[in-house]
């Protein structure tokens, strides 16, 4: 969708900011704990001024960051990623190679093994100081010969990461783990019929959960994949044990981008929560943040939370059956979830809600089948909460803060909000004034101080 001659995602609150700035003691409202001691950094896609990428996910990653220290929010900056495609690289040459350096690493940033990532899921990730200065492509000492998922999931108890590259030439999926230590130690390709855009998976204690679903590779300006009527759509169950191992269950067609988490219930089902699009929901976000004219219609409102709803799927393997059931009527995006229970059951998912009217934070409650929600109206527009917990080997599951980058729609000014996660609905425990409107993004990670 277009607002004149200008797509919607380069106005407003999506609008890229045209340079590099950072400040320091930023204004605080309330309290900071002081337990939340460390960086909260964002990533999202920022062209260059006057660049055009041809879709809300084409632009080159600029990271945010806001470095929080003993109730202070001492700095906030941003800087792009310093990839090829930056520098005016190609990421296909002419005779058809690919340079996966070439790519925007505009998706996701996490930290693994002491070093903090770039992500973007066509290509090598990027590293970056803890400054954001970006240090450069990795690929595991040459081991990585395909992309990476933006997605990768850490297993909270064996430390490894676990993750897969997709791509548009067989084998269009490769399933990848590495070491707590960050090593690349085991990779196995997934059959899949085309190439399908994976956006994110999961993993159980001792399984891993492909998303094979019909948004399929079709060269074009912009983002080059399509809903494909005769793709069908199904979800794969792979051993950790035997990679390359796949168990498939056929669902209806749908889409998904985001995965809020799964588990091995006791008698040895799957149980998998995510956000989940119908064929027209997906249809319409991708006319909202596409920058073919079109007119107005629900995909304005659906350009950054989407018209997904949260939905369980349970994965049957005595019977070789899946079903869905809706978990709430409200259209959300970008679940997440506390890292601790990655695999594991949990009881809370955080998302983010616009239901057009207003815009919201939410915690669903799966043992009471409730949903809470933060307000914060229709001008204003959260980026993903990611849940940060309170100290303790002890704590409840929600004993920790949910922190979302928030700008107003109009793009004029954006906060660190800082809520407590036992209480969404209550007043923000902080609040942190930012130096400038931050463009809507996709995702970050807090990641805290070592410990002394």
């Amino acid at each position: 969708m277009t607002t004149g001659t200008v797509p919607l995602y380069l106005t407003g609150h999506m609008a890229p900011v045209a340079d590099e700035i950072e400040a320091y003691e930023l204004p605080v409202t309330g309290a900071l704990p002081p337990e939340l001691t460390g960086r909260y950094l964002r990533n999202g896609p920022n062209p260059l001024p006057g660049e055009d990428p041809g879709h809300w996910f084409g632009g080159h990653g600029m990271l945010h960051g806001i470095r929080l220290r003993d109730g202070r929010a001492e700095w906030y900056r941003n800087r792009w990623v310093r990839t090829g495609a930056l520098a005016g690289k190609r990421y296909i040459h002419e005779d058809g190679t690919i340079d996966r350096t070439a790519v925007h690493a505009n998706t996701h940033v996490i930290e693994h093994s002491g070093r903090i990532l770039a992500l973007v899921e066509s290509g090598f990730p990027y590293e970056v100081s803890g400054e954001l200065d970006t240090v450069g492509p990795v690929d595991f000492d040459g081991k990585l010969t395909t992309a990476m998922t933006a997605h990768p999931k850490v297993d909270p108890v064996t430390g490894e990461l676990h993750f897969f590259g997709y791509g548009v030439m067989p084998p269009y999926v490769t399933y990848h783990r590495l070491s707590a230590d960050g090593q690349l130690v085991q990779s196995a390709p997934i059959e899949v019929p085309g190439p399908t855009m994976m956006h994110d998976f999961a993993i159980t204690e001792n399984h891993a959960i492909f998303l094979d679903l019909p948004m399929t590779f079709r060269p074009r300006r912009g983002m080059p994949f399509a809903w494909d009527d005769e793709y069908g759509a199904r979800l794969g169950v792979m051993p950790l044990a035997r990679p390359g191992e796949v168990r498939w269950f056929e669902i209806d067609p749908c889409y998904v981008f985001h995965v809020g988490n799964a588990h091995e219930d006791p008698t040895g089902r799957i149980v998998l929560d995510l956000a989940r699009y119908s064929r027209d929901a997906i249809a319409n976000l991708w006319e909202g943040i596409s920058a073919e004219p079109r007119p107005a219609g629900p995909g304005a409102a659906a350009a950054v939370t989407g018209m997904s709803r949260m939905s369980r799927f349970t994965l049957d393997p005595a019977t070789g059956t899946a079903t869905v059931a809706e978990l709430d009527e409200r259209g959300v995006e970008f679940p997440t979830v506390d890292d601790d229970r990655v695999g594991r059951p949990s009881r809370y998912l955080y998302a983010v809600a616009d239901s057009g009217a207003g815009t919201a934070i939410v915690r669903f409650d799966g043992q009471l089948g409730t949903t809470t929600a933060h307000e914060l109206g229709p001008d204003v527009v959260p980026g993903e909460a990611v849940f940060v917990p309170a100290s303790g080997a002890d704590r409840a599951e929600d004993d920790g803060w949910l922190v979302s980058i928030t700008t107003r729609r109009d793009g004029s000014a954006s906060q660190l909000l800082v809520l407590d996660a036992t209480d969404v609905a209550g007043e923000p425990v902080a609040a942190v004034t930012l130096p400038r409107g931050v463009p809507a993004g996709f995702h970050g990670s807090w990641i805290p101080d070592p410990a002394a």
